[in-house]
């Protein structure tokens, strides 16, 4: 049997979505959407716990569709889409490994690699936080 796309499943979920889809899917919002997502992360703890293959497998397709339904609802509604999240997730894994993926000093422990990543996000966070205040200083 021939195996989907990743194209073929952002079709699915935004056909499930259209006004010919699902009522159910239709009718989810974020906000909607936030007990399934906790719901399903707590299935993919759980199938770990028990080294459950075959379960896992399944559990984090329902995390997938849980990330595809929010992107296709922001798509919807103009303000980003799956491929945003594809690139700006990239994009932070490069930026966060300049240890891989730039000049950096190979890290030489489990440590040294996530404090690198702890800086990076920090120093990440405190320019979102300069910019979201310049933001509204401006306005």
């Amino acid at each position: 049997m021939e195996k989907y796309t990743y194209e073929q499943l952002l079709n699915i979920i935004a056909e499930l979505r259209s006004d010919h889809g699902c009522p159910w899917d239709r009718a989810q919002t974020h906000e909607s959407m936030i007990p399934c997502f906790y719901d399903e992360c707590d299935e993919v703890v759980e199938a770990i716990k028990n080294k459950d293959d075959e379960n896992l497998c399944e559990e984090l397709g329902d995390v997938f569709l849980q990330v595809l339904l929010h992107a296709q609802i922001a798509r919807e509604e103009g303000r980003f889409d799956m491929s945003d999240v594809i690139d700006g997730l990239a994009k932070k894994m490069i930026r966060r490994h300049p240890h891989v993926f730039g000049d950096a000093p190979q890290a030489q422990s489990e440590e040294e690699g996530l404090a690198r990543w702890k800086e990076i996000k920090a120093q990440e966070k405190a320019e979102k936080e300069r910019r979201a205040k310049e933001r509204k200083e401006n306005n």
